[in-house]
């Protein structure tokens, strides 16, 4: 129905449309202010558990099927999710989807930036509340790796590991669990640096980011994983590598608050 990155003016055409479900992940406050016509809000604490000393874990698969049901997804419907900041929390959630088996989404290129700053339509009323459907995940593991995962893959040539996080974190500087580093092998690709700030935080696009990712030797034919500190920035990273053809990306859920938290684990 439409690409996995969507631009505004494309999606503007298909406002209304019974089969398109707009999910809003932006801050209560910025939704209540102004949201896309028809779209459903969802607080981006429901896709993760919170608590310490992962807190980006995701809940069980029966709580979010729930969730989802309530916004009224169904097997046939094609979800664009946005948000208003980098659209890393609209990328965890098609990352979710993804892992729910529903491979129907798109995300909106810029999100509330590129919407609102365009000045495309936006509603402050909340609409009806969407019919409850009975949403079926169909879970696919192909798109997760855990600790044990990485740890068996570490000498893997065919394995990469993309590292999402700021330069200080990978480096170590900024200690954001109980060691700091990264996970060795890792290379860093830090996630606002996809982000077009001058086009309105679109995802710069593919012919730009392509000569970058192979500069590190994220290559097409390799397993990336992707992670950061909880799963978000490292969601984008995700949805960037899928967007530009990569097949085989896995996310790693637990991130850096579950390995650095690990004495168990190696870090460089």
């Amino acid at each position: 129905m439409l690409p996995l990155i969507t631009e505004p003016e494309e999606l503007q055409k298909h406002l209304g449309d019974p089969q398109l479900l707009i999910i809003d992940l932006c801050k209560p406050d910025i939704h209540a202010q102004g949201h896309l016509p028809g779209a459903q809000h969802l607080d981006y604490s429901n896709l993760i558990i919170g608590q310490k000393p992962a807190p980006g874990q995701m809940p069980d698969t029966d709580f979010l099927v729930e969730v989802l049901s309530e916004l009224g997804l169904d097997s046939d419907k094609h979800v664009v999710a946005y948000d208003d900041e980098g659209s890393g929390k609209a990328c965890r959630l098609l990352w979710t989807l993804d892992l729910l088996g529903h491979k129907n989404g798109s995300l909106l290129n810029g999100g509330l930036h590129s919407w609102a700053g365009e000045d495309r339509p936006l509603v402050g009323e909340p609409g009806p509340a969407p019919a409850t459907t009975d949403f079926k995940a169909q879970p696919d593991n192909s798109v997760i790796a855990d600790k044990n995962y990485i740890l068996a893959n570490l000498e893997n040539p065919d394995v990469r590991l993309l590292d999402a996080r700021s330069i200080d974190e990978f480096n170590g500087v900024k200690v954001l669990a109980v060691r700091g580093g990264h996970i060795p092998g890792a290379v860093n690709f830090e996630w606002l640096s996809a982000i077009d700030y001058e086009n309105n935080m679109r995802m710069k696009p593919v012919e730009i980011l392509q000569p970058l990712m192979q500069e590190l030797g994220i290559e097409p034919d390799k397993e990336i994983i992707t992670y950061c500190q909880t799963h978000h920035r490292s969601a984008h990273s995700y949805i960037m590598l899928k967007a530009m053809g990569y097949e085989k990306v896995r996310g790693y859920l637990g991130s850096w608050s579950d390995w650095g938290n690990d004495p168990g684990t190696p870090v460089e």
